[in-house]
């Protein structure tokens, strides 16, 4: 009975006892261990082995260091503690409760914050834990100065049922399992963002596992990203089960908010099922269209070191080759706006003007403008490449090619790892041939490294060349090779600094006759084929190859063989300047009449091509026909008589000299 008493004695005691009487000595105890002054209006506490403690009109001051004067201002504070945890020397509050609460946090590069219950100099982890968090009525201001990140968060309950009998008759219900919304803003390395939230009424906090329904959109500039489902543990996220849209301008623009190097795109949109397990992230069902190409797949994120691992694979019915523009620095337009590509280069060819004038080893002066400009020149960032690995595979059934080119399939294997980049294999199916490529990008140095190792095989003549009204059509096939190796910080920087050696051969095709008597300028030919007809003639062979240094490509060997004219030819381009200079001999090998055999100039830009005669050789005839006019007007067409002195070529030779040209080699690694 006496120890009957005693319970009934101290639960009564419990009941009445005044924890008001503890308030001073709490208050002083927190304000001397934080060196910071702590005021509560109200203390209360419920025993049991989860204690819980209620605390009115709490104020907290701040750190010195800190902007505002006060970390936490709250009208009444809810919590519980854990005693086990206590006595293992760790705090852990299984669950707080805020209403009406005013917080500012704040977080130094050294890892000092303004809300660890110490001395506020201490930067060793904090030995608190929470559980969950409910929320009615609160405003939240973080600033994390580590991560350049500050956020404004405001936070209010509502009761769904009322909610959705006040909305709208035609309004969707808010759905019953969220309780809390939240409206936030901000900026993450300079970059602005907002957004809302809405979430079940206790979310789960840290260490617990256990989900909580969320449903929210977030804005970041062109940007935006929905989500709706499940996340466990708020403040470090152990656990996501979210489909997800997002949408914007380009890729490129999500650098900032996930660090990864995505590459400049037309604009997105992607919807996906997005879960986390641990350090693993995955988008499965993936699919969307970026820019007029369809995109469906899969894709893994590892938090890992010394950096995290993204995996990918994708795939798309119909390519367009247009969206690829961005990618590698070409700009493009949509809605009539401009889409940035990664960053935009200054005009790197203002410094060479003078120098190109005087410089013996270029071709033509660089006075190219940038609208004339055929190479990209949008800048890679080869930092990016720095802060992650990555593998991933990209395939294409279908691609749409601008203009009359043909372009089958593709398919892209990529290898990201220290900062090396190589696309390889790299598979396109072009003109009913295949470009076999292997791309590198070594951005170890500050000045990006680059190879490029193309094999053309089994071209199609006819696919290459477009048909046009009177002109036969082509057969045949063309291949050949490029390896160029550069420097630089984008495709056109990469071209102009480039050396290496470029290829092509032909054998065994078939073109327009007409276009053959033109070449060899057989105007007399030209004329029967008008009214003939045209009809297509055998090709022998033919074979042009480049030595490239610095950007500056001289022919080695530039020769085309028919069964009727042999056309030798010599010269060189500039990849810098983007102009090119051919001088081509036409050799007939039949005698003709009215044939202006003399050398043909082609020259100018890539963009802008341009041709003439030789006005040497053409004034030389036209005074020998005036000449021999005066004599007898028959002998004026003597001038114009094709004797035929062209032999043919060295076809197997030609073959040699390309195919010991360049073979496909390994992007560095």
């Amino acid at each position: 009975m006496v120890s009957l008493g005693l319970v009934l004695a101290t639960v009564l005691v419990a009941l009445v006892f005044d924890w008001n009487w503890f308030r001073g000595p709490l208050e002083t105890y927190v304000s001397k261990r934080t060196h910071r002054a702590f005021t509560a209006s109200e203390f209360h506490v419920r025993l049991g082995l989860t204690p819980t403690i209620r605390l009115r009109n709490v104020t907290f001051a701040n750190a010195p260091w800190a902007a505002q004067p006060a970390v936490a201002k709250i009208g009444l504070l809810e919590f519980s503690i854990s005693l086990r945890d206590l006595c293992n020397g760790s705090v852990l509050l299984p669950r707080i409760a805020l209403t009406d609460a005013d917080l500012h946090l704040e977080q130094l590069e050294d890892k000092r914050n303004n809300w660890k219950l110490s001395d506020p100099s201490d930067r060793t982890p904090s030995k608190l834990r929470i559980g969950s968090l409910s929320i009615t009525r609160g405003h939240l201001d973080y600033f994390d100065r580590g991560i350049a990140l500050q956020l404004a968060v405001d936070a209010s309950t509502f009761d769904s049922a009322l909610s959705a009998k006040a909305s709208e008759a035609n309004a969707p219900p808010i759905n019953r399992k969220y309780a809390t919304r939240y409206a936030f803003s901000g900026t993450y390395h300079d970059a602005k963002f907002a957004g809302d939230a809405l979430t079940g009424e206790v979310l789960s906090f840290q260490e617990t596992s256990v989900p909580f329904s969320i449903k929210g959109r977030i804005l970041a500039g062109s940007t935006s990203l929905d989500v709706e489902g499940t996340i466990a543990d708020a403040a470090n996220i152990s656990a996501i089960d979210v489909q997800m849209r997002i949408a914007g301008q380009t890729l490129a623009n999500l650098y900032p908010f996930l660090a990864l190097p995505l590459p400049a795109s037309p604009p997105y949109r992607l919807t996906g099922h997005l879960t986390q397990t641990g350090h693993r992230y995955e988008i499965e069902a993936l699919k969307g269209q970026i820019g007029s190409t369809d995109v469906s797949g899969s894709a893994a994120y590892f938090q890992q070191s010394p950096r995290p691992l993204l995996q990918a694979t994708l795939h798309s019915r119909l390519l367009k080759i247009a969206d690829l523009g961005p990618l590698v620095g070409v700009t493009t337009k949509a809605g009539g706006s401009a889409i940035p590509t990664q960053a935009t280069t200054n005009d790197r060819h203002a410094a060479k003007n003078v120098a190109g004038q005087t410089n013996g080893d270029r071709i033509l002066p660089s006075n190219i403008s940038g609208g004339e400009r055929l190479l990209p020149n949008g800048k890679f960032e080869g930092g990016r490449l720095k802060i992650i690995d990555a593998t991933g595979e990209y395939t294409a059934d279908r691609v749409e090619a601008p203009g009359h080119l043909s372009v089958q399939d593709v398919q892209v294997g990529v290898v990201l790892k220290d900062a090396v980049l190589a696309l390889d294999p790299v598979k396109v199916g072009v003109a009913q041939g295949t470009l076999d490529a292997r791309i590198g990008l070594d951005a170890r140095q500050p000045k990006l490294k680059a190879t490029m190792v193309v094999a053309a095989r089994r071209l199609h003549l006819a696919e290459l060349i477009p048909s046009a009204y009177a002109i036969a059509r082509s057969h045949g096939s063309v291949g050949g090779f490029l390896n160029l190796r550069g420097a630089g910080d984008s495709v056109a920087d990469l071209a102009a600094k480039s050396d290496g050696q470029i290829s092509i051969a032909m054998s065994s095709a078939r073109i327009s006759n007409l276009l053959d008597a033109a070449a060899g300028l057989n105007g007399g030919k030209v004329m029967q084929l008008l009214i003939a007809g045209d009809k297509d003639i055998a090709v022998r062979c033919g074979a042009a190859a480049f030595d490239v240094k610095a950007g500056h490509g001289i022919s080695r060997l530039f020769v085309i063989d028919t069964d009727q004219t042999r056309v030798n030819g010599a010269g060189g381009f500039d990849l810098d300047t983007e102009k090119f200079d051919l001088k081509i001999e036409p050799e007939p090998k039949h005698a003709s009449l009215l044939s202006l055999r003399t050398p043909l100039r082609l020259y100018g830009t890539f963009k802008h091509p341009q041709y003439e005669l030789d006005k040497k050789g053409l004034a030389m005839r036209a005074g020998g026909t005036i000449a021999l006019a005066f004599v007898a007007p028959w002998t004026a067409l003597i001038p114009l008589i094709e004797t035929g002195p062209g032999t043919d070529a060295d076809c197997a030779r030609l073959t040699t000299a390309t195919s010991l040209g360049p073979r496909p080699v390994k992007a560095p690694t």
